[in-house]
């Protein structure tokens, strides 16, 4: 029996097979279609799953069925859940680095700084979960005897349009926002650089966050925009990964049901300092009055 020497034999690489990321599993297109992904130099990277119209109906399912639960879970635990979300990235800096530097064009070192910068974001979101609320909110003074105190509450289904330019920080960076003060999203990843959006998913599925909470598709931003602008059970939508033609005609498919809307903001680095204001666009405020003294127990809200 002859034998091979182990140096001259090669090993076939493993490709990985990316997917969607609806409802806490990992279904490919129901249309079956997939598009190519190139790196910044056009060298092939992976095959995406092209979503369909009918993708993103099913992910808006998903995160209305989730959104009662995570509106729901205290401001503490959603505070927990994103710090552990923060700690599986960490655990993962050598494969988001590998895929940030592809998609990017940026050297290794590069690449690590925006991963750090991405993780510290998550961070710094999951801190914010139990405070927002007193920044907010609080007792108003009123004429007569009552108290009168306002409390911010999620929207609901929020669909954001990743970043095109930033396929991880900034993704991060619209998405966080959205489900630290308790709503849910559909996000449609960058349509030249899904791939980081897309092991994205595998983090949220092997972390705390419930299934439907986060939901990610990649393809053709156009396409996958235009009926989660007009969807009915969507409460708003964050156009920061669309360009001036598309965002104005999604302004006017979202007034069909008064949906929230934060328009693109000219954003020059993502790793600044964020601000409270992407968490303050997808929330509601409820005013309570509750009468004082002798007026009795009962109480209204507005």
């Amino acid at each position: 029996m002859s034998t091979v020497d182990k140096s001259e034999q090669q090993r076939l690489s493993v490709f990985k097979t990316y997917k969607l990321y609806v409802g806490g599993k990992f279904p490919r297109s129901e249309s079956g279609r997939v598009y190519e992904v190139s790196d910044s130099k056009g060298k092939w990277l992976a095959n995406a799953p092209l979503s369909s119209r009918k993708d993103a109906r099913d992910a808006v399912v998903a995160a209305r069925k989730a959104f009662g639960g995570w509106a729901g879970a205290t401001a503490y635990n959603r505070g927990q859940v994103l710090y552990r979300v923060a700690e599986m990235l960490e655990g993962r800096k050598g494969q988001f680095t590998h895929e940030v530097a592809d998609a990017e064009g940026l050297s290794k070192s590069k690449a690590a700084e925006q991963v750090e910068a991405t993780i510290d974001r998550w961070v710094w979101y999951a801190g914010w979960t139990d405070k927002i609320a007193q920044v907010l909110g609080g007792g108003n003074p009123v004429a007569g005897p009552y108290f009168n105190l306002s409390s911010p509450e999620p929207t609901g289904v929020v669909a954001v349009l990743a970043p095109q330019q930033s396929s991880f920080l900034g993704l991060v960076s619209v998405l966080a926002p959205v489900i630290a003060t308790g709503s849910t999203a559909v996000v449609v990843a960058s349509e030249k650089a899904p791939l980081p959006a897309l092991s994205l998913g595998e983090v949220l599925a092997t972390s705390d966050v419930p299934g439907g909470v986060v939901n990610v598709l990649s393809g053709r931003t156009a396409e996958l925009a235009a009926p989660l602008a007009a969807h009915q059970d969507v409460n708003a939508i964050d156009l920061a990964g669309a360009d001036e033609a598309l965002a104005k005609e999604l302004e006017i498919a979202a007034a069909d049901n008064l949906k929230r809307v934060l328009r693109p903001q000219p954003v020059d680095d993502w790793s600044a300092t964020p601000g409270i204001d992407r968490m303050t666009a997808f929330l509601e405020t409820k005013t309570v009055w509750h009468p004082t003294g002798s007026l009795g127990a009962s109480g209204s809200s507005y």
